[in-house]
């Protein structure tokens, strides 16, 4: 209810410190000036007239939505809504449609079958009948990065809304795919449609654990239209409401922040990634203890004793894109902290590849013994190999002439990247003289001795 920037940050001040146990949002817009007292009565009366005790809105159900595009990000999202609300999951690839209405999983995630049973969840490849009726689209498709462009491409996104727009011009269309800054204002001033942007932070494997749990919902609306507004606090509510979390932060802002959120949060975590590699790496080449220095370092509360696991690099369907798109962003500006999470990120890889060829006995013209490559997938529990560290490992050590193998049994075929191809871990661990593992596997324990990995904690 402040009239200027100025007294809201004193309002604010205030009543954080007079209502300690209450959660404060941003400035939704002043309607008239009014002492501070009038304010939190205001808003006490608005809480006890349109919230529910727990600080949630009432949850609108049977709402018909739309999901376009069934990867472990629209899969996951299917699944949370669908416990509440109609959706219809649309996908091109008729597999992955037909394993939804056989009520099986398309993605490798460890609660997601569970779910399936008990869902007002359709999946079809048929557009129009997956949007028609819809009164949100969740927008769910890969934006791979593009190097001939230097920018994320996409167009899938482009094609889904062009579609919803030719049968449902009244939708809301909600992003959830990651796009260039910027991005969501352009495509809404050029075709004209009702989109908003709603970035996510979900974990390949845990998806769907993640949207029961949030960390924060984020809804990027334009500020100066008041419908869109509330269909992002509706959305934000579709969220929220299914959330087992309670008091999950929700953010409302304007689409272009609500996409450099997404970008800037991934290439920290992509630092923070290739800081505990490097420290890792740093303490093998000097024979320390690696695992004390990242616990006494992760003591420090400002640190966290998190998403400290050392690895072969970040990879995956996220980060390495995200980090590239974001040094893309900006521009001819310097952003050093952003090229030395790229740069450390390949030299890990380097020095992963010089160690595994040392291990394996080659030196100079000596050559070593088979190298055994033990999964392809970046994390535990995932079947996706998209980026994953460990094939840019593979094509190093074969650029040194190496002999290497392969263990993934998610694979058909005789080989992958030009190596043997094994289903059958006995004869697999028989043949190799080194396995490379990025994941230690229990599977693994028999020959530890054989095992190359900087996998200190057993968790991604």
């Amino acid at each position: 209810t402040a009239h200027s920037a100025r007294l809201y940050e004193q309002y604010r001040a205030l009543a954080k410190e007079q209502y300690p146990n209450f959660l404060f949002g941003g400035c939704l817009g002043a309607y008239r000036c009014c002492s501070m007292d009038e304010a939190i009565a205001d808003a006490l009366e608005l809480a006890q007239r349109e919230f529910r005790k727990d600080g949630r809105r009432p949850l609108r159900t049977n709402v018909k939505i739309a999901v376009a595009g069934l990867g472990y990000v629209g899969m996951a999202n299917a699944v949370f809504l669908a416990r509440h609300q109609d959706v219809t999951a649309v996908d091109l690839n008729p597999e992955r449609v037909a394993a939804v209405q056989a009520r099986k999983s398309p993605v490798a995630d460890s609660l997601i079958p569970g779910y399936l049973q008990s869902l007002r969840l359709n999946a079809t490849c048929d557009l129009g009948e997956a949007y028609r009726d819809a009164e949100y689209v969740v927008v769910a498709v890969p934006t791979d990065y593009a190097p001939e462009k230097d920018a994320f491409d996409t167009a899938a996104v482009e094609a889904v809304i062009r579609s919803v727009i030719a049968v449902n011009p009244n939708a809301v269309i909600v992003i959830r795919s990651t796009v260039p800054v910027g991005y969501t204002q352009r495509i809404r001033e050029r075709l004209g449609c009702r989109v908003l942007f709603c970035p996510e932070f979900l974990r390949e494997g845990t998806a769907l654990r993640d949207c029961l749990s949030p960390s924060r919902i984020i809804v990027g609306a334009p500020q100066d239209d008041s419908s869109l507004m509330e269909a992002a606090r509706v959305f934000a509510d579709f969220l929220s409401g299914g959330a087992e979390k309670d008091c999950v932060p929700i953010l409302l802002t304007a689409p272009t922040e609500a996409e450099a959120v997404k970008l800037f949060a991934n290439s920290y975590l992509a630092l923070r990634v290739a800081f505990f590699n490097e420290l890792d790496t740093y303490a093998e080449l000097r024979g320390l203890n690696a695992q004390q220095l990242i616990e006494g370092i992760g003591y420090d509360p400002r640190i966290g004793n998190f998403h400290n696991n050392p690895s072969f690099g970040y990879g995956g369907c996220c980060l390495p894109k995200d980090v590239r798109q974001l040094r893309a962003e900006f521009g001819g500006m310097p952003a050093y902290v952003v090229d030395a999470a790229i740069e450390a990120n390949r030299a890990r890889k380097d020095f992963i590849a010089e160690r595994v060829l040392e291990k394996a006995g080659y030196s100079g013209e000596n050559k070593g013994g088979v190298i055994g490559v033990y999964r392809l997938a970046m994390k535990a529990g995932s079947d996706n190999f998209r980026q994953s560290s460990v094939k840019d490992i593979i094509r190093r050590l074969k650029e040194s002439g190496a002999e290497l193998i392969i263990y993934e049994p998610l694979l058909e075929g005789e080989e992958f990247l030009s190596c043997r191809l094994f289903r059958e871990l006995d004869t697999f661990v028989q043949v190799s003289r080194v396995i490379l593992a990025n994941r230690f596997d229990e599977a693994l324990l028999p020959v530890r001795d054989k095992v190359y990995t900087r996998d200190l904690y057993q968790r991604d």
